[in-house]
């Protein structure tokens, strides 16, 4: 599975805003998944001062990842394959 960034721009998003929509796309995720496609939420970053949100999936490819963005009707910029280096 590869990792995808999921950028976006949310103005004016509260903590429950952001904590709805990585709801939705945890459910989105888990409903796709289910349906057969692997897609998995693996979590956010949130830049308050500038409204810019970062997510991170995996799943097959971006038009996959795209599709569960849409289906959770979360706006985004752009869908880019990325590379997740955690702590070791």
């Amino acid at each position: 599975m590869a990792t995808f960034l999921v950028d976006r721009d949310l103005p004016g998003a509260s903590l429950a805003d952001l904590a709805a929509a990585q709801h939705a796309a945890i459910e989105a995720s888990e409903a796709a998944a289910a349906a057969g496609t692997p897609v998995r939420y693996l979590r956010s970053v949130f830049v308050p001062g500038e409204a810019h949100c970062m997510c991170l999936f995996e799943g097959p490819d971006a038009a996959s990842v795209r599709k569960v963005n849409d289906a959770a009707m979360l706006p985004y910029r752009r869908v880019t394959p990325a590379w997740d280096l955690p702590h070791p």
